[in-house]
């Protein structure tokens, strides 16, 4: 999850190289925390959080088949 989280993120910042992604695990919850340079925040939120919410649809049913339940959250 988390590499597919980077390539969707490095592909709509301008600054690629700043982009974190950090990874944690619950019982059966991955957290995931993106990180991305402050000028690039609004290009990975989107106008009224769609992007946002577009990572976190896509994230999550890349999920389903490992049977994991999915936190992105952006920072």
């Amino acid at each position: 999850m988390k590499e597919l989280l980077e390539i969707i993120a490095r592909s709509l910042v301008d600054h690629p190289e700043s982009v974190v992604v950090t990874e944690t695990e619950d019982e059966d919850t991955i957290h995931l925390e993106l990180r991305v340079a402050p000028e690039d925040m609004g290009k990975v939120i989107g106008k009224r959080g769609r992007i946002a919410n577009a990572i976190r649809v896509v994230v999550k049913s890349a999920a389903v088949s490992d049977d994991k339940k999915v936190d992105v959250e952006i920072v």
